[in-house]
């Protein structure tokens, strides 16, 4: 997995979020725009403070996410 600058975390933004940069746009935000078909440069006009590598860094942390697997602690 490649370092995700980017993605960040805080618990008083966005509840905790994955966020990027620790702004209060969420990788989910950005994922559900991608999937309801808008383009990188739609996103970038409706969100002008985020630039085209957030976007795919929002990407490859989701795709991260979707192939990580959990697995139960089972306490003996």
């Amino acid at each position: 997995m490649q370092v995700l600058s980017r993605i960040t975390f805080n618990p008083e933004v966005m509840g905790g979020k994955p966020c990027i940069r620790g702004l209060r746009v969420t990788v989910g935000t950005i994922v559900g725009l991608m999937a309801a078909g808008r383009s990188l440069e739609e996103i970038l006009v409706a969100y002008p403070y985020l630039e085209s590598a957030d976007i795919y860094e929002s990407l490859a942390y989701a795709a991260w996410r979707a192939e990580e697997i959990e697995v139960p602690l089972v306490s003996a």
